[in-house]
């Protein structure tokens, strides 16, 4: 792991978090100036920050150029500012710059720990994306609908244009979105993500405009929300048709004037971000409902790109089933498995309800459940076995086939066959989405196989940490469908999981989702 820069002119606070982070096994590298800073990141002699941390007031210059200078180099590095309570008004400021977040001094020195390291996760995780980005072609298509896409997105390459893609659920609209992103004029500022369906109503405001210290019960910090963390960049709105109605008027006024406000701010701050929306939903029934603005949606739908499901684009089916066979062998790290010239018909020949993500999580489940390496039909999951007796039976001159014995595992779809169906209830397991088993027919414990089959992937991996890293994952979405189900109400929440309320305060804070 790269080490955290602290850029500060006073040893003694350079002494005490150098200490507390060697404890937490961080590695550290100091500085008493921004010249230093700037110099060491000149001469590149290392793989340069994972995190700086820098004070605000410092002789030969101040934290806020050098998070100015430092981010014109590193869009992507997390800065924390430093500062007295007397800089507050600096601290804040430095929030336009893109700074990570500020640490008031004296700071408790186990809060700023927890703080350096929530700014290395951000840090690493951006890093495994742009790797991922890096390694992995934007879009696979070869089909005369995925060209059209490929098109309209090298049209809109030197644009800044608001985009509304439309698709059903696991098509590719988060992959349309990025690579937008990465050919448009803002490819070297941030890409911004964020799923409006899935943060509760009362969140929502705060994630999206951030908030001031003191807004609310619990806002104990300033916190930039996603605007403000894509400036310069492009904002992610997925699943734009479920934002509830009345942020859709704050969502207008953005886009409207490009100015918005945190929740308990007074000041108007200037947004210079692109938003691409996406859907799954008929947004135009939605205003006739009346649950969708009319006026958002002419201002989203400037540029409409919409992504085929993928039983429109069949044609490409064998080509992402070699991409993800081979994805999941190298994360898996066995030899890749291939499919039969007849496994491959039957596959071609499948719906896919969920899309990609449904041939991406069948891929994965043969490369652990198929026993050779050259996978024949009869390996193949259940729900793609009864999809080709179904064919098979309106025919008189063969006898109707039996419908194969439920395997122990399978890879359930997790979007509806329609963009206007409604989205069932579903539990995420391992990126797989799996419907509860009232909805799987033939099928009565969906999400128990699934369960069993991250299990075992995760042990093929030869991991040692197989039992936390899948209880944390289900307590994580537990808790977060109950905080959901009553609005964020914890009390309430923790009553109808059957915990108590000291119990769901303290696995919220363990699980990092305060």
């Amino acid at each position: 792991m790269k080490p955290i820069w602290i850029a500060d002119d006073d040893p003694s606070i350079r002494f005490v978090l150098e200490k507390a982070l060697a404890r937490e096994e961080l590695p550290t590298r100091s500085f008493d100036s921004p010249k230093a800073v700037l110099d060491a990141l000149a001469d590149g002699a290392d793989e340069g920050p994972q995190v700086l941390v820098s004070d605000i007031r410092m002789p030969g210059g101040s934290g806020l150029e050098l998070l100015e200078k430092v981010k014109r180099q590193h869009p992507a590095l997390p800065v924390i500012i430093m500062t007295a309570y007397s800089d507050l008004d600096s601290a804040v400021a430095a929030f336009q710059g893109g700074a990570f977040e500020y640490l008031p001094k004296p700071f408790d020195l186990p809060k700023a720990v927890e703080l350096i390291r929530r700014a290395v996760e951000e840090s690493q995780r951006e890093e495994v994306a742009q790797e991922t980005l890096a390694a992995t072609p934007e879009i696979l298509g070869q089909a005369p609908a995925m060209q059209d896409v490929f098109r309209a997105i090298g049209r809109l390459s030197q644009s800044h244009v608001t985009v509304l893609i439309t698709g059903e659920s696991g098509s590719g609209k988060e992959l349309v979105a990025r690579a937008l992103h990465k050919h448009s004029p803002r490819a070297k500022g941030p890409f911004v993500a964020i799923n409006t369906a899935a943060i509760p109503k009362d969140l929502l405001e705060s994630e999206l405009f951030g908030h001031e210290r003191g807004a609310f019960t619990g806002a104990q910090t300033l916190r930039r929300g996603r605007f403000e963390q894509a400036e310069g960049g492009t904002l992610f709105l997925d699943e734009i048709g479920d934002m509830p109605f009345e942020l859709q008027t704050r969502l207008l006024r953005v886009l409207s004037d490009g100015h918005y406000y945190r929740v308990g701010g007074h000041s108007a701050i200037k947004a210079n971000v692109r938003v691409i929306a996406a859907t799954h939903q008929n947004l135009e029934q939605r205003v006739k409902e009346g649950a969708f603005r009319e006026d958002l949606y002419h201002r989203l739908n400037v540029i409409r790109l919409r992504l085929p499901p993928l039983r429109e684009r069949r044609e490409d089916i064998p080509l992402l089933a070699r991409f993800f066979l081979q994805h999941s062998a190298r994360h898996l790290e066995v030899e890749p498995k291939r499919l039969s010239d007849a496994a491959l018909e039957v596959l071609s020949a499948f719906d896919f309800p969920g899309n990609v993500r449904q041939l991406e999580n069948l891929c994965h489940w043969l490369t652990v459940m198929a026993p050779a390496q050259v996978i024949e039909v009869k390996d193949l999951p259940p729900e793609v076995l009864a999809a080709l007796n179904e064919r098979r039976q309106p025919s008189a001159a063969e006898p109707a086939a039996s419908a194969p014995a439920p395997s122990a595992l399978s890879v359930p779809s997790d979007a509806p066959a329609t963009p206007q169906a409604p989205m069932p209830p579903a539990w995420a397991l391992g990126g797989a989405v799996v419907p509860p088993a009232s909805a799987a027919a033939g099928m009565p414990q969906a999400w128990e196989a699934a369960l069993q089959a991250e299990a075992m992937a995760l042990l093929a991996e030869g991991r040692h940490d197989v039992w936390d890293a899948l209880i944390r994952r289900v307590e994580t979405r537990l808790i977060q469908t109950a905080l959901q189900a009553t609005r964020g109400r914890r009390i309430e929440a923790a009553q109808r999981l059957g915990i108590g309320r000291n119990t769901i305060t303290r696995k919220i804070q363990e699980l990092g989702l305060e």
